[in-house]
């Protein structure tokens, strides 16, 4: 169980940093959007790769951020119902769910997908729109982001095995302060060393 949890702490790092790109995406998607109405708008100039790459951003937050979002827990879950059962029940339940409904849906997914990313890459597919893109890139993120899944769904998977024989804490305990909570805390802190070292130069002179 130690090495398996070592695993899964290595995954949880994987989702985490690509949930951090997917909201760099966003960022991206954003201003080329902001830009190209400001472009259209004032000039009567538009690109058919400008727009489309705009779902291609979405496309990518969409698929890529399937692992970050079940890593943060934050898929849709009956909190009403669940919260009724015990932290045991709560886990079985999810090991069920990981291994007969979401890891056979993974695997489906990227075997289908795989094929139609396949043929995209070695015909070059473009896009019917004049001056489109290239289509492989977006094909891919569908086996791509299935697979993330997959990866952190054993990760899940793992970490509530450990909680069920004794191994691990509760991964469905979120009675902490949440992330909002703790970044609130933190700027909070950094403001009032800022005003502290402002009043101690102030006293100086």
């Amino acid at each position: 169980m130690p090495l398996l949890l070592k695993f899964s702490r290595l995954v949880d790092r994987l989702s985490g940093l690509i949930g951090k790109l997917a909201m760099w995406l966003i960022l991206a998607a954003t201003f080329i959007s902001a830009t190209n109405a400001i472009v259209r708008k004032a000039f009567g100039v538009s690109s058919n790769a400008w727009l489309e790459i705009q779902w291609y951003l979405f496309a990518a937050v969409f698929m890529l951020g399937g692992g970050y979002a079940f890593l943060r827990n934050a898929h849709v879950r009956i909190d009403f119902i669940s919260s009724k059962f015990s932290a045991r029940t709560r886990n079985w339940i999810d090991v069920g769910g990981i291994l007969i409904f979401l890891l056979p849906l993974c695997y489906l997914m990227v075997a289908e997908a795989w094929p139609l990313f396949n043929r995209a890459w070695v015909s070059g597919e473009m896009s019917s729109n004049a001056g489109g893109l290239v289509r492989w890139p977006v094909y891919a993120l569908i086996p791509l982001g299935f697979a993330l899944l997959a990866l952190q769904g054993i990760s899940e998977l793992i970490k509530r095995l450990a909680f069920l024989t004794g191994h691990g804490p509760d991964p469905l305990d979120h009675t902490g302060p949440s992330e909002t909570e703790l970044l609130a805390k933190e700027i909070a802190a950094a403001e009032k060393l800022k005003q502290e070292a402002a009043l101690a130069s102030a006293q100086k002179h």
